[in-house]
This record gives C-alpha cells, structure tokens and sequence, in this order.
C-alpha cells in the first residue's frame, strides 16, 4: 500500500507542475475542472480488488512503474510507421497522436468538407476563454459526460486534459470519408504516460464513421490512459471502430462514454488485442425517444494478458433499443473480464435490450470471469442477457478431420468462424477488410479467414 500511495503522490506532484506551466493560459473554466478531477483522485485513490467494479482487476503491477508525462520532444514517428497501421488509407480525415500529443505533419486534413471541424484539442483550448475567441461547444460538453467523480483513471485524465481530437459535425452533414483517430507510442528509456482527450460532437441528422486506433512497438512499456466523449444529436448515425493493438508490454485503460439525443442511432465495434493489462469502460446513455445502442467487441489474449470490458447501457428514455454482444478468444495463460450492465429507468417503458457474451477457451489455463447483468425499474419491457464459456468443439474438429483437414487447420478454422461473426456486424466494407487482416496477423488467420 506504501507503494500504492507513493506512486499516487507522484501524479499528484506532476499535476503541479503541469498546472503551473499552465498557469495564465487556457479556458478559465477547464482550470476548475482539472482541479476538481484530481481532488477527486487523491480521494479515490487507485482502484483495488476490493471495489466490486475492480474485483478481478489488479492494477499493482501498474502502481509499480514510476511512469513520467510524455513531453514533446519524446520518440520520433515518421510517415512510414503510419503507413504499417493496416487501418491507414489514403483519402481518410486523419488526426495523428504521438505520445498523446498532435502532429500536424502526420495528420491528413486537407479539403475538410465543409460542415466538419477535425483539430487538436489542444489548438481549441488555447484562447484563454469564449469571450476571447474560445469554443463555445468545447465549454458546453468537455468533460461534462464521462464521470470523474466514481472512477480514478477518468479522474486522472480529466486533471490532465491537454490533447487530444476534437471533432465536430454540423447538423445535417453526412461525412463520406472515415475519421481517422491513430494514437501511436513511442519506445523510450523511461516508462511514459500519456492522458489523450477526445470530444466528439455530431449534430442533428448527421452521420460519420470514426476510428479509434492505438499502437506501440513490440516491447515497449508506457501507460495510454484515454478518454472519448461522444454526444450524438437528434436522428445522428454514427459508426465507431476502436482497435487496441498496443505492445505487449503495455498499459491500456480507456473510457468511451456516449451520449444518445432522440432517434440517434450508435453502433460500436471494439477490438483489442494488445496490451500487457487493458480495461475498456464503454458507458451510453440512451438520453432521448426512440434511441438506438449496438455495441459489438472482440477481444483476443495469448500469454499472460489480461483484458478487461466493462459496459453499461443506460435506457434513460422510453422506446429506446440497445443490442450488445462481446466475443472473447484466450489462449496461454491469459484472462479476460466481461461484466456487461443494462439498467432501464422507471420511465423508460417499451425499452428492448438483448445482451450477450461469448467465450472461447483454447488453452486449459485460460481463465475469463462473465457477469452480464440487467437492473430493470419498468415494467413494460423486453430485455435478456447470457453468457457462454467453452472450447473448440471436439466433434467439430473430428468432422473437418475426417473430411481430410489438418486439426491445426481444423482449430483455426472454428476459432475464425467464432470472431467472423463479430467482422460481419461491420457495415463499412473496407475497414472490416482491413480489420481482418489485423486478427489474421494476430491469430494466424491467414489460411482460413
């Protein structure tokens, strides 16, 4: 615990500085945010296994590393390890993130179409308030969705805003290329931590498609802590990609918190296959009539990974629909965490909620903890959850094999029919192409897929 609070304090002492290099610029109202977010840290503390939202995730071995800010002169990318992410295309509207700081060089966003506001937050946050030029719809929705107030690692980004991509869609504009946001860390001496901020706005009777990529080298140690608002108006669609390739080595935890107006509809495709210990918070709040929620996740670990998701789908409006279903691959010694939350209101009538998790174990130590859950105050609803854990079915196996298939082929073959159907949910073509050839590089897909 010593350890625990000493490493506390050095987050605590770093805010100083970085308050202090601060001081007399930015947005007046941002200040008391940050100061009430890592007020609220030093009181919550690093979570531990005695919280039940924590339970089966340890984060010590996180506490251990004396991790220091990112700062701008740290690891050097060039546009040709841009071009190694599978999801980079030409044409794309790309915001390029090197240890959570913009690079406008790396980034692509010529001839934006008229409508979009695609810049780093950081450029949005220099004017020291509205009246002085500042953005009115930054003040309006930073950090006004993702609560810091019951979760350290929100509070710790919140207290740390710098960077980061803001985004924003006019009403009525339909976004014909994907948004691309690549965060990229960089291999160092020392363990780095970066604190990426993301708001994403889109307006009435919009629709987009955005990516959400992070990457690092193989064997490089940091600590990506990220947060994403996204508030979707009346009637928007919006399609959100998240793939987590980070190393091995690596720490992921990331919240992605959605606000739903009337109508909207959000779909979520999260992929993650990196990362020494990755926890994903996805939270919507369907906050408007006629609300639709999918949220779809793959999740595949080898060795000794550990991946938490942790969801929750608020039906806060009557006649709104959410669907979930989260897919989990482990193999080696790796574990994984499920514990998926639907609640409907008590005047949120008609609601329909389906949830499910599925678990395919390919090694005996594999270990995966499940806990779907449905909290319903209405009385007027449709809403089911489940949840699975097995293995490659034997008879399966036995059927390809005596059809003259190889059993490693075999085994590959069902392991690829089991994620495919997370692949085929996605609605833009070539991004699901090139999604697969991420999952057929990781899992040795090649042949099958």
């Amino acid at each position: 615990m010593t350890g625990v609070k000493e490493t506390q304090n050095t987050y605590l002492s770093s805010f100083e500085r970085f308050e202090k290099n601060l001081a007399g610029g930015g947005q007046s109202w941002l200040h008391e945010i940050r100061r009430a977010a890592i007020q609220r840290f030093a009181e919550l503390g690093f979570p531990s296994t005695h919280i039940e939202e924590w339970k089966y995730t340890n984060v010590a071995p996180l506490t251990k590393i004396d991790f220091e800010p990112a700062s701008n002169d740290v690891g050097r990318v060039s546009a040709e390890d841009i071009a190694r992410s599978p999801l980079v295309e030409p044409g794309s509207i790309r915001l390029v993130f090197v240890d959570g700081r913009f690079s406008e060089e790396l980034s692509s966003l010529e001839e934006l179409p008229r409508g979009i506001t695609a810049r780093s937050l950081a450029q949005e946050l220099q004017y020291p308030d509205r009246k002085g030029g500042g953005n009115a719809t930054l003040e309006a929705h930073l950090s006004r969705y993702a609560d810091y107030n019951e979760h350290a690692f929100a509070a710790l980004n919140t207290a740390f805003i710098e960077d980061g991509a803001f985004i924003e869609i006019q009403k009525g504009i339909r976004v014909e290329r994907p948004i691309h946001l690549l965060f990229v860390s960089t291999a160092s001496d020392r363990a780095r931590v970066s604190h990426p901020r993301s708001l994403i706005v889109a307006g009435r009777e919009s629709q987009a498609v955005i990516i959400e990529e992070y990457m690092g080298p193989d064997g490089a140690v940091y600590f990506t802590n990220a947060v994403t608002e996204i508030v979707a108006g009346e009637s928007a669609i919006i399609e959100h990609y998240k793939v987590q390739q980070e190393s091995d080595d690596a720490f992921h935890i990331a919240t992605l918190q959605v606000e739903q107006e009337r109508s909207s509809n959000f779909v979520s495709h999260s992929i993650s296959l990196g990362g020494a210990l990755t926890r994903n918070d996805f939270n919507s709040v369907l906050d408007g009539e006629g609300a639709e929620c999918m949220l779809n996740g793959l999740y595949a670990t080898d060795g000794r990974q550990f991946i938490d998701n942790h969801t929750l789908i608020d039906h806060a409006s009557p006649h709104c629909t959410s669907r979930e279903l989260y897919k989990g691959i482990l193999d080696g010694k790796s574990e994984a965490v499920f514990n998926g939350a639907v609640i409907v209101r008590k005047d949120a009538q008609k609601s329909d909620a389906r949830q499910s998790n599925k678990n395919l174990l390919l090694s005996k130590d594999a270990t995966i903890n499940t806990k779907p859950q449905l909290e319903i105050f209405a009385d007027d609803v449709k809403c089911a959850h489940g949840a699975t854990i097995g293995q490659v079915d034997r008879e399966a196996i036995f059927y390809l094999r005596s059809r003259g298939i190889a059993e490693e082929t075999a085994h590959l073959m069902l392991t690829a029919a089991f994620a495919q159907d997370i692949l085929n949910r996605m609605k833009a073509e070539t991004i699901r192409a090139r999604i697969e050839e991420v999952l057929s590089a990781r899992l040795s897909f090649k042949e099958v897929l």
